[in-house]
């Protein structure tokens, strides 16, 4: 059982929840009203699948650091639970699954190279290259993070019937929402980590740069993750009109209330923005879920706008 337990830790459970946040999601609003839940679920299994694959991989790369980290001391492969080549096995055993569940269980081998093309993303660009030597590693490096809405786009629009408006655009705000999200979310963590970080040698913004830029930086990125949620609204009915705006506020509001506290030399609590941003991006895409499964006129159909754009 505690093997078993170990190989379950390698997949970063907590980090794979945005899979299933992501994921859904887009796929009910890339076909809005009519939800194919038998799909949907085969996608979820094979992208949690091609997740896993990368966490793990990361997981085999960042071994040595994660010995340096107080956080991360409790890893299998810094216990020693699990070996390094039998992780890798894990991940690689992950990888030839996601790949071919994706392809000929869900029909798309569209999404199967996504998945592979953010598995590689991930550890070569991500893990070997940014993270040790810029603190812009999880800016870029978190274009991985977004990837499951393309995946879920994918798989719907492969089965969709020939002439049906794909919409990738939909698909390519919603990457950016994660996109712009991730930077807040992860310093707002790697504030309160930040010795951690220093110990490890990797240079997060909180590392390198005064907490005051770094919650400047927070607001700014939060003020485009708002924004870049509201371009939905004509795709989606009043739901989720109200939930980006009421989230949206709410979010800004706490990010500039963090800033302002570390301008003014008082005592702030990082942590707390870290749990809010995870509350605001389920609010967002559980209130698109929503939204999708009743389909409802859009604003955008009320409007009169035509929002077929690509």
């Amino acid at each position: 059982m505690d093997t078993i337990k170990a190989y379950i830790a390698l997949t970063k459970p907590r980090v794979i929840e945005l899979l299933l946040v992501a994921t859904i999601p887009a796929m009910l609003q890339a076909e809005r009203g009519a939800n194919n839940i038998v799909l949907i679920l085969l996608t979820v299994v094979g992208g949690w699948m091609g997740a896993a694959a990368a966490n793990t991989f990361n997981m085999v790369e960042d071994s040595d650091i994660d010995q340096k980290m107080g956080r991360t001391r409790a890893r299998p492969l810094v216990k020693h639970t699990v070996s390094n080549r039998a992780a890798s096995i894990f991940a690689w055993t992950l990888t030839v699954l996601s790949f071919l569940w994706l392809w000929l269980l869900c029909n798309s081998l569209s999404a199967a190279i996504f998945v592979m093309i953010t598995i590689a993303f991930y550890i070569f660009v991500y893990t070997k290259f940014l993270k040790r030597r810029t603190h812009m590693n999880i800016v870029w490096g978190g274009a991985a993070g977004c990837m499951p809405v393309v995946v879920g786009w994918a798989v719907i629009t492969d089965n969709l019937p020939a002439g049906v408006p794909n919409q990738w655009w939909q698909a390519l705000v919603m990457f950016l929402i994660i996109f712009f999200w991730t930077p807040p979310h992860t310093w707002a963590l790697a504030m309160k980590y930040k010795e951690d970080y220093k110990a490890a040698g990797v240079p997060m913004l909180p590392v390198v740069r005064e907490p005051v830029e770094v919650t400047r930086q927070i607001v700014w990125y939060t003020v485009a993750t708002v924004l870049v949620s509201l371009l939905l609204i004509p795709a989606t009915s009043w739901i989720y009109l109200v939930a980006s705006v009421v989230a949206g506020i709410w979010f800004l509001a706490s990010a500039i209330t963090l800033h302002n506290g570390v301008r003014k030399g008082g005592e702030v609590k990082p942590l707390k923005l870290f749990i809010l941003s995870n509350n605001y991006l389920a609010l967002v895409f559980v209130a698109l879920s929503v939204d999708a499964v009743f389909g409802w006129d859009t604003i955008g159909m009320m409007l009169g706008w035509d929002t077929t754009f690509f």
